[in-house]
């Protein structure tokens, strides 16, 4: 299988994550009026595969970057699942992934994380998430064995946090990733942006991925498609006043994704595809950031800010995100079952476009073999 290039000099060999390990089913409802309080409502149980925030993002940086038990690269999820059939089925797709799955840990008792997400036919809607599953259990002693493998290897280790799982215990596992030197990623929901503020999460991060909504609560501005260059101005500002070391990057849905930092800005957009699904598409982009991002390729650099697809060269890790993300919502499950280095690449040739700098360096092998 070809992967992204990990030689003696990427600097990272592991990426270590806390999160939500679950599963769930979709259904499309029969009508477009709001669901009502006493309502019973027909719908369609949809062949559709949901996975969690933290198993999604692991699955895609172990298949881009060809983890395995042993190594070279390792990808360690922090987590609780139930000693259930859910738990057992989201510990072996982890495993069939080459993922390293012994910080995952399996508690009799409590239920999985799993979610009912319901569409309406004009392709709204939302979900219903278990309040009471083993994930909400998280705490400090969960967090030992993590310590111990950030202390053996923590400079050269992705630490990541991600939603679904208390935030309290992901402030203390940014603490101890950041004491252990690692390069600290994260991602949050719309409703936790601000308490995350508060508690002084965004100054021990080093890479925060947000949508346009979570964007808005972090910049204190509403993100307006039809001036972004102003809304990303905006977020600098707030990057050189109070982050200055933190980047961001920002998905546009449909639009793409933006990459800064206090300094400068790329933008990248998405190529037209036929959309299957959009839900897991911001976790596919931040897992492409972060696999380019541990092969060595830089997250921005100074190519033209274009804002056309076609005859595009992809140089960077954003590049890369937008790529994956864009690839993703072709299949209808969150995770796309064919996801891997070579899929993709026959992706990029169908949409036009070329490697260039570094990230073609990363991707060489697996181009030249085609």
């Amino acid at each position: 299988m070809r992967t992204l290039r990990i030689g003696e000099d990427s600097p990272y060999r592991q990426v270590i994550g806390v999160g939500g390990l679950g599963t769930g089913m979709f259904f499309a409802l029969d009508g477009e009026h709001t669901l009502g309080r006493n309502e019973s409502r027909a719908g369609k149980l949809l062949n559709v595969r949901d996975y969690c925030k933290l198993h999604i993002v692991s699955h895609y940086i172990a298949k881009l970057l060809g983890a395995s038990v042993q190594g070279p690269f390792r990808v360690l999820p922090v987590g609780k699942v139930g000693d259930d059939a859910s738990g057992d089925f989201v510990r072996k797709e982890l495993s069939t992934a080459g993922i390293d799955t012994q910080l995952v840990s399996s508690v009799p008792g409590r239920p999985t994380l799993f979610s009912v997400c319901f569409q309406y036919p004009d392709g709204s809607g939302g979900n219903i998430t278990t309040s009471n599953s083993v994930a909400s259990e998280m705490n400090e002693d969960d967090l030992r064995m993590a310590a111990e493998v950030l202390g053996q290897n923590g400079t050269r280790t992705i630490a990541l946090i991600l939603p679904e799982v208390p935030l309290e215990i992901r402030q203390s596992f940014l603490r101890m990733a950041s004491a252990a030197g690692s390069l600290c990623v994260g991602s949050f929901i719309g409703g936790e942006v601000r308490r995350a503020l508060a508690a002084g999460m965004f100054l021990q991060l080093d890479l925060v991925s947000l949508n346009e909504e979570e964007a808005s609560e972090f910049v204190g501005q509403e993100f307006t498609p039809h001036a972004p260059d102003e809304f990303i101005a905006g977020a600098q500002q707030v990057l050189r006043k109070s982050y200055p070391k933190l980047r961001l990057v920002i998905s546009v849905g449909k639009s793409g994704a933006y990459a800064l930092d206090s300094d400068g800005w790329n933008y990248c957009p998405a190529p037209e595809v036929n959309v299957a699904s959009t839900a897991g598409a911001g976790d596919s982009l931040l897992a492409g950031v972060v696999s380019a991002m541990a092969a060595k390729v830089p997250l921005l650099d100074d190519s033209p800010r274009t804002r056309t697809w076609n005859g595009r060269q992809l140089r960077t890790a954003l590049d890369l995100g937008v790529l994956l993300a864009s690839y993703k919502v072709t299949s209808a499950h969150t995770i796309h079952p064919d996801a891997s280095l070579s899929p993709l690449l026959e992706f990029a040739d169908s949409m036009r476009v070329t490697f260039g700098g570094v990230l073609l360096q990363a991707v060489g092998d697996a181009v030249e073999s085609r």
